[in-house]
């Protein structure tokens, strides 16, 4: 019987990274290339008492679409380097893990930071999840739809991790022989 090959990007992974987190991010920037008033107005809750504008100013719709496009370019991203990593490295994956690892962990910083940065900039208001938008509450929990699974690919859970699961082999360190390290 066929033993499948080992990788450092499973299907579990590259499913949720290579194409939910892409259509997440160009959904995004769609629907905000179709109402950018909306997705600057609905991303956080606004005073008692007080409605969104109708129109906000230029710089403002400039940057919303411009935030919603750098979203986007990340997912794209996402796809094409997994991609390229699953079909070419599939034959390494000591090597396809440190490709993705170089992906996956400023990505990782970027959802803490992402999530960290939405609650700080709330105020002291942040704390009033009652009050949370619906455009709020999307960001935090699709955030932890991504952060999650990050932190468990970092953790070794459900994907090929090199220094626990290669075999033993004499004089290969971290998937090169000695020989090729000499080159």
């Amino acid at each position: 019987m066929h033993q499948p090959r080992p990788s450092a990007i499973p299907d579990f992974y590259y499913a949720l990274f290579g194409f939910y987190e892409p259509a997440l991010t160009l959904l995004g920037f769609i629907g905000t290339l179709h109402d950018p008033v909306s997705a600057h107005n609905t991303q956080a809750p606004w005073p008692t008492g007080s409605s969104p504008p109708e129109a906000i100013p230029k710089a403002s719709i400039v940057t919303v679409v411009q935030l919603a496009h750098v979203c986007a370019l990340i997912g794209v991203v996402n796809f094409f380097v997994l991609s390229a990593a699953r079909k070419h490295l599939s034959v390494q994956p000591a090597l396809q893990e440190q490709i993705v690892n170089a992906l996956l962990t400023p990505l990782l910083v970027g959802d803490a930071m992402h999530l960290y940065v939405t609650v700080w900039a709330l105020g002291e208001e942040r704390w009033e999840i009652r009050n949370w938008t619906p455009m709020l509450w999307t960001t935090v929990v699709l955030g932890l739809t991504l952060m999650i699974p990050r932190i468990m690919w970092h953790l070794g859970i459900w994907r090929y991790v090199h220094r626990r699961d290669a075999p033993s082999i004499k004089g290969v360190k971290d998937g090169y022989t000695q020989s090729s390290a000499k080159e």
